[in-house]
C-alpha cells in the first residue's frame, strides 16, 4: 500500500559563498563550453547578467510556510555532475533550478539551448554546461556529451493526446519510446544513477479509465522505455508521477523558479506496484528525483508519487529517506 508522511518544514535563507574558480577537473566537451557552441552544433554565445546567487540572496519570506526551491545553501558537490534530460520542460526546469541553488554542478541535453539562457541565465561553466541534442535522434548522443556525468535525470515527455508539443515528430512514440532507447543505449555503465520521470498507470494502459489516456499510446510507450532502462543493466530509479500540477513555468526565468510553491499540496504519498491515482506538484516530481540519487536502496526500484494537502518533507534528506523506505507494494 501507499504510505503518507505529512511533515513541517521551514528552511532558513542564507547568502551563497562566492563562486569558485573554474577548476580543470570539468571536461570541456568538443560540443559545449558553458554557454558557447561549437560550429558543429549552430549554436550561439549568451550573454545575460542574471546569476543564481543574487537570486539566492532574497529572503523569501511566507505566512503559510510554502515550499519553495529556495533553501538553505549546500557546499558544492565537486563530484557529482548530473546529466538533466528534458530540462526545459515542466519538471527539468525544477530539477535544474534545484541543483543550481545546491551547487551541484549540471549538464543539460537540449533541443534548443537558447531556452537555457532564458530560464536559468548566464552560469559559469563549472556550475552549468549545455548541450545540443535531440534523444530522439542517436547521432546526436556523442559519447563526449557523457563525460565525466555521474548521475542522469531524464524528464522527457510530451502530451497524451495530439497538441501543439506535437510538431515536428514530437510524439509520444518518438519521445517516450525511441528518445528514452536511444538514450540509455548511449549512457556509459560507469553511472552511478538514472533517475526516469514516468507515469502512474504504465502497467495498466488496456484498462479504464487508463485506457482513455493511452488512445495515442502515451502510457505504452512510456512502459516500453521504462522496460529498456530495467533491462539495461545501469542503476536506475523510475518516478511515475500521477497528474503534473504547478506550472510548468515554462516562460519563467530563475528567479521566478527559485519563488516557486507547492501551495497546500506539500504532503508527499510515495507507493509501489502501481496502485497510486491523483495529483503531484511537479516540485515534489522534481525533489523526489534529487533525492532518488543519493538514496542506495532506491536503486533498481520504482516508485509512484502524489502530493497531498498537508505540509512535506521539504528538502530534507532523511525525511525523504523515510518516505521512500516505508513505501510498500
Amino acid at each position: 500500500m501507499a504510505t503518507e508522511l505529512s511533515l513541517t518544514f521551514r528552511f532558513p535563507v542564507e547568502k551563497s559563498p562566492k563562486p569558485r574558480k573554474s577548476k580543470s577537473g570539468v571536461p570541456q566537451l568538443n560540443c559545449c563550453n558553458g554557454y558557447g557552441f561549437s560550429k558543429n552544433n549552430s549554436g550561439f554565445k549568451g550573454q545575460l547578467s542574471m546569476k543564481v546567487n543574487a537570486v539566492q540572496d532574497e529572503a523569501i519570506q511566507s505566512s503559510n510556510s510554502e515550499t519553495t526551491l529556495l533553501s538553505q545553501t549546500i557546499p558544492p558537490s565537486s563530484s557529482k555532475l548530473v546529466l538533466v534530460v528534458g530540462a526545459t520542460g515542466g519538471v527539468g526546469q525544477l530539477v535544474v533550478a534545484s541543483l543550481l541553488n545546491r551547487n551541484i554542478k549540471s549538464r543539460l541535453l537540449l533541443r534548443d539551448p537558447e531556452k537555457a539562457i532564458s530560464l536559468f541565465g548566464n552560469q559559469d561553466e563549472e556550475k552549468l554546461q549545455v548541450v545540443k541534442g535531440d534523444t530522439r535522434n542517436p547521432a546526436d548522443l556523442d559519447p563526449s556529451i557523457f563525460e565525466g556525468v555521474t548521475h542522469v535525470i531524464c524528464c522527457t515527455g510530451t502530451t497524451a493526446f495530439p497538441s501543439k508539443r506535437w510538431d515536428g515528430d514530437n510524439t509520444p512514440e518518438r519521445v517516450d519510446w525511441e528518445g528514452v532507447r536511444n538514450l540509455v543505449s548511449a549512457l556509459p555503465s560507469s553511472l552511478k544513477r538514472v533517475v526516469l520521470v514516468s507515469s502512474v498507470g504504465v502497467t495498466k494502459f488496456n484498462e479504464l479509465p487508463w485506457s482513455i489516456m493511452n488512445i495515442f499510446g502515451v502510457l505504452k510507450y512510456k512502459k516500453k522505455g521504462e522496460d529498456f532502462l530495467c533491462e539495461s543493466g545501469l542503476p536506475f530509479t523510475i518516478i511515475r508521477a500521477g497528474r503534473l500540477t504547478d506550472g510548468p513555468y515554462t516562460s519563467y526565468d530563475l528567479n521566478t523558479l527559485l519563488k516557486a510553491t507547492a501551495g497546500q499540496r506539500r504532503a508527499v504519498v510515495i507507493g509501489q506496484g502501481d496502485n497510486l491515482v491523483g495529483e503531484v506538484s511537479r516540485l515534489v516530481v522534481a525533489e523526489a528525483c534529487i533525492q532518488a540519487m543519493d538514496i542506495e536502496f532506491t536503486e533498481g526500484k520504482i516508485y509512484e508519487i502524489n502530493s497531498v494537502e498537508g505540509e512535506g518533507p521539504g528538502t530534507d534528506p532523511e525525511k525523504w529517506e523515510e518516505l521512500f523506505k516505508t513505501a510498500r507494494a
